[in-house]
């Protein structure tokens, strides 16, 4: 944690630096050029991301589209590593001017580029006349994706959604339909299905001497979504940052701690796995579970071999009294501030027309299992997919999905998330929030797991965001 701590202490120093060395002469407002775009001026434009072989293949075809409707632009297309090296490459590059003009970014890594304003503000491209989006266009974007890009604080939009997950509650429904058990809704109804499922015997024996009933990939996310659902307090992009600190959370963590020491559930950093190894294993004399909270964009690895169990998917339990809210995670799309505004306006056409598109969106999504971001992907086209080979919607093929394949579990994940586009949230972002997120993981772990008093375990996760 303090090499980690010591590294994003070097970035943001190195940006104040650049601000400085730049003579403040940098702005996150871009204009239009009066001129519009000069399709006459040769150029080349640079994209950071993190796609594998398979979803490269994905953009080459909007890259190319792009540049047969724009022969002057050549988009260079880079994969880079993590989400995380993205952005580290980034930092390195702003000094010099040598950032990309198009990258794959998180909330947290944008509040780090704005410090140099090296990320300009997208508003005056959204309303533009000409090159702006309609208010259909606009309508047409899931409102949790979209509001994404303005949560820094200054009211500005910074970035437009690209492709995006959540978590969902994985189940085995064989298992559940065998033994009659209810999906549970609430964290309450969970945790009493989770105590008698440990307590069911055959005869005088456990029928599961093995099981830990529940599985939770991100304690972060855990943390976080409870404090969404239940309106505890979390961050605040402005003034006092970190605000976890209080009554309710302790409550919270106790009542965890209670329900991990009675062996009800584990988490990825206890099992040092992700926990769908427990979910999809199959030999019953090693630990094992019945449930799994995971990403929708990780469904095909909740998925067992050789077809062992059929898999339900449901929406993650509420806590008692709350709201269903649900995480927005993925990644978004950011513009950089260059010296050439025509370069930075072929960006902005190139994300707005050739990726923010209904068949793009389905055809990217389909491959990725991660969810598009506008609604009439709904609408987009599948080429190829259907029995026959056949094109189909990408509707048609959500509603074709059943847990009984790897593929038709993406398919029933995807359209799960479809449904709560109504109940997404995204958390503050600003420098450090990446911090507190990690800190509101591992005090939960240090927690539940007594290594800590829960008491101490807040103390010092706000010692070290504010250190």
């Amino acid at each position: 944690m303090k090499a980690r701590k010591l590294l994003l202490a070097g970035i943001t120093a190195g940006l104040a630096l650049t601000v400085a060395s730049c003579g403040g002469n940098r702005t996150a407002n871009y204009v239009v050029p009066e001129e519009g775009f000069d399709t006459s001026k040769q150029m080349t434009i640079k994209f950071y991301h993190t796609m594998g072989d398979s979803l490269q293949t994905e953009l080459a075809t909007a890259i190319e589209a792009f540049q047969k409707d724009y022969p002057n632009v050549t988009v260079d297309s880079t994969q880079v590593g993590s989400y995380d090296d993205v952005r580290n490459q980034i930092v390195q590059q702003i000094p010099q001017n040598l950032e990309p003009h198009i990258a794959y970014c998180y909330p947290d890594h944008v509040a780090l580029y704005n410090k140099a304003k090296a990320a300009i503000q997208l508003d005056n491209l959204i309303n533009d006349s000409k090159y702006g989006f309609t208010k259909e266009q606009l309508n047409d974007f899931i409102p949790g994706y979209y509001e994404e890009g303005k949560q820094f604080g200054d009211g500005f939009m910074y970035t437009l959604p690209f492709s995006k997950s959540t978590e969902v509650l994985y189940y085995n429904k064989t298992e559940f339909e065998k033994n009659g058990w209810e999906v549970p809704t609430t964290w309450q109804e969970m945790m009493t299905l989770c105590e008698n499922i440990k307590l069911l015997k055959e005869g005088d024996t456990e029928k599961y001497p093995n099981v830990i009933p529940l599985g939770i990939d991100s304690e972060a996310n855990l943390f976080i979504t409870l404090c969404e659902q239940t309106g505890s307090k979390y961050t605040s992009a402005t003034g006092n940052h970190y605000l976890f600190d209080n009554q309710k959370n302790w409550d919270m963590v106790e009542q965890f701690k209670t329900w991990h020491q009675a062996g009800l559930f584990t988490t990825q950093k206890i099992l040092d796995s992700y926990t769908s190894s427990l979910f999809t294993a199959t030999d019953k004399t090693k630990p094992y579970s019945f449930m799994s909270i995971g990403s929708t964009g990780g469904a095909s690895h909740q998925y067992p071999t050789g077809d062992a169990f059929e898999v339900g998917v449901a929406p993650v339990p509420v806590w008692e009294g709350g709201k269903l809210k649900v995480i927005s995670q993925g990644p978004s799309l950011c513009l950089f501030n260059k010296a050439d505004s025509q370069e930075v306006l072929a960006s902005w056409i190139f994300v707005k027309d050739y990726l923010l598109t209904a068949d793009f969106q389905a055809q990217f999504s389909y491959a990725s299992g991660y969810n598009p971001v506008l609604k009439s992907a709904a609408n987009g086209t599948l080429y190829g997919q259907g029995a026959s080979g056949e094109d189909i919607t990408y509707q048609e093929w959500l509603d074709k999905g059943v847990g009984t394949s790897s593929k038709g579990l993406i398919a029933l994940t995807a359209k799960l998330s479809s449904t709560l586009v109504d109940n997404y949230y995204t958390s503050p972002a600003f420098v450090g929030s990446s911090t507190a997120r990690d800190q509101v993981g591992s005090l939960f772990v240090a927690a539940i797991t007594n290594s800590k008093s829960v008491r101490d375990a807040f103390r010092d996760a706000i010692s070290e965001c504010e250190d």
